[in-house]
């Protein structure tokens, strides 16, 4: 794996995690996602081994999966016309997408290997929001991650994350269309419990 290829796999397990219910509802977005990543890089910097990444794979989730709304983030993925036509099976299709991203992400952190967090602009829109965040590398490389949340309960949450400007919705919704277009939804979620 190439060390470009390296930052942007960390960044994308970066951006399930960035998430823990730490801060308080008074904090922004910014706020929030600072608290979080820091919690999550206190956790990879003591990493030595992959066996120490597996031992710690729960700690993770913890971290990571309050943050999410993974709900908004499946059905952004899967579009409107489909996500109406589940009905009753909506919950079904969410558990399925939940596996599928949050093994995803946590299993990039594995290539975590001490880069550096910058935390940029953060802009807010009423409910909606993005922080900026740059992934810095020893080497000097860099790699841009735009965080897009909304506010739930009192927290950020983030549906969409953007990497290197690809959008991982958008990217997610390319894949289950082109999917089905030849299967079943049935299948399609089959294939994303596999990948989990």
């Amino acid at each position: 794996m190439s060390k470009k290829s390296g930052y942007v796999s960390f960044a994308a397990g970066a951006a399930l995690l960035f998430f823990g219910a730490l801060a308080g509802a008074a904090e922004g977005p910014r706020a929030q996602l600072q608290a979080t990543m820091e919690s999550v890089l206190d956790v990879t910097r003591t990493f030595k081994s992959q066996q120490d990444f597996i031992d710690n794979k729960p700690r993770l989730r913890e971290i990571i999966i309050p943050r999410f709304d993974f709900t908004e983030m499946a059905r952004r993925s899967l579009g409107n016309d489909q996500w109406s036509g589940l009905k009753g099976r909506q919950q079904e299709f969410v558990q399925a997408f939940i596996q599928f991203a949050e093994s995803s992400y946590t299993n990039a952190l594995g290539s975590y290997r001490g880069e550096k967090m910058i935390y940029g602009r953060e802009q807010i829109d009423n409910d909606y929001a993005q922080v900026n965040t740059e992934v810095l590398g020893s080497s000097g490389d860099s790699t841009p991650i735009n965080y897009k949340l909304h506010l739930v309960d009192g927290q950020w949450k983030v549906y969409d994350v953007v990497i290197d400007q690809v959008s991982l919705v958008a990217n997610f919704h390319s894949q289950f269309g082109r999917i089905l277009k030849t299967a079943s939804i049935d299948e399609l979620m089959q294939r994303l419990r596999a990948k989990a």
